[in-house]
């Protein structure tokens, strides 16, 4: 079975013609058959043929997004960001391709009929919102699941109040999981109120999802409930917190923040700093500079990016000192957050940065300095241009450029820490 359908797939994958109501049928017919695992990939080759969106298909009910900041030392600009990439598709579907979907719309297989929830929910017209909220009031859970599923990604507000009652009030944890999840995706601070309620449910898949929710709607309301759960029994209820603090951007989090930096999770330590971070706020400098000292590599690098975010001279100091860790990756990061800082006291740190055994750590602390743009770098940038390694002399004849105010636009550095802070 898996075999004859994947390759059906690749055919309509590679040809791409125009996707009619028999294919659909024939593929969905042999989902059904299909283990959770199989169908969801191949819902997954499906869907996207259309490119109707961009969620990991594999957990149709609960889309998770993790930050993951990665930061990209490029002269003339910041650090690099991470999208999440969400196709969305405008174009109307073929009326007898949605008829094929929303034929297995209460199909017993879950993967199927969740498949359909997601066509009908961003191509199925206003017609299939009431499908959903009747799903959303059946006597079995599973269907209400899909009803929930499919009103999120209608996005519509009018599901908004339904959902907090499913969220609410629902038997099922699973339908109060997918009726947060659903709130998050309409994105309206109206369901606050809802989902702060649901970070005490005793299910503690509702309770990430509420939390997941809450960082999406971004509603500077949501700081001070969603400080119950930075101390939530389990971990990724804390960890989706965390990132929801960071989401919303307030600087009214930075103390719960430094709380939650001393977690014993070294994986909650590491996002608090990533939305110390995100917030930017002074305030969060003294608790980066306690996880600078931490004894995970992760948490320290991720600390340091957060500093280079804030850009405050106050850091200086501690960031001076991480230039002597012994990670590698650690001193490229510290190097990269000095130049966003851009003080001139970071100048004799990263000029001795300029002799450090690592070929990176060399060119980005150039880089650093460049950015700075101090005459009090010129001698070690001079001896950085007889450097063994090319991008390092590259980068030092760019910085020395930027010194004198001879910035060619033809010579361009890119300096790139092989880091990817994974919170």
């Amino acid at each position: 079975m898996i075999a004859p359908l994947f390759a059906s797939l690749l055919l309509v994958v590679q040809n791409r013609p125009p996707l009619d109501s028999a294919t659909v049928t024939r593929v969905l017919n042999q989902l059904k058959a299909s283990d959770s695992t199989v169908c969801a990939l191949a819902g997954e080759a499906l869907t996207n043929y259309g490119g109707f969106w961009g969620h990991a298909f594999a957990d149709p009910g609960m889309p998770m997004p993790q930050p993951m900041p990665t930061p990209m030392p490029m002269p003339g600009g910041g650090p690099g960001e991470v999208h999440i990439d969400m196709h969305e598709s405008t174009h109307d579907m073929d009326p007898a391709v949605l008829r094929a979907f929303r034929t297995v719309i209460r199909d017993d297989n879950r993967c199927v009929r969740n498949i359909a929830a997601r066509v009908l929910g961003n191509h199925g017209g206003s017609e299939s919102y009431n499908l959903f909220i009747g799903m959303l009031k059946d006597a079995r859970a599973d269907f209400r699941e899909t009803g929930a599923l499919g009103l999120g990604e209608r996005e519509d507000s009018r599901a908004i109040s339904p959902l907090s009652d499913a969220l609410s009030g629902d038997a099922s944890p699973v339908v109060r999981m997918t009726a947060a999840w659903a709130l998050g995706e309409i994105e309206e601070k109206i369901a606050v109120g809802a989902l702060t309620r649901a970070l005490g449910d005793r299910a503690p898949e509702v309770r990430r999802s509420a939390a997941w929710a809450l960082g999406e709607i971004e509603d500077k309301s949501a700081v001070r409930p969603l400080s119950a759960a930075l101390t939530d029994d389990d971990l990724q209820v804390r960890l989706t917190a965390v990132w929801a603090l960071g989401e919303i951007e307030d600087a009214a989090a930075v103390p719960l923040l430094a709380t939650a930096s001393k977690d014993r999770d070294a994986r909650v330590r590491q996002q608090a700093a990533w939305a110390l971070g995100e917030i930017e706020d002074a305030q969060g400098i003294a608790p980066l500079e306690t996880l600078m000292r931490d004894p995970v590599a992760d948490v320290r690098k991720t600390a340091i990016w957060a500093l280079g975010e804030i850009e405050d001279r106050g850091a200086v100091a501690a960031l001076a000192a991480a230039l002597q860790d012994s990670d590698p990756e650690v001193r490229v990061l510290t190097a990269w957050a000095l130049g966003e800082i851009e003080d001139e006291s970071a100048v004799e740190p990263l000029v001795g940065a300029l002799k450090d055994s690592d070929e990176d750590v060399r060119a980005t602390a150039a880089w650093a300095l460049g950015e700075i743009e101090s005459p009090r770098a010129r001698d070690g940038l001079t001896a950085a241009q007889r450097d063994d390694v090319g991008s390092v002399r590259h980068a030092a004849t760019w910085a020395l450029r930027q010194i004198n105010d001879e910035d060619d636009p033809k010579v361009r550095v890119h300096v790139r820490p092989r880091v990817k802070v994974k919170p």
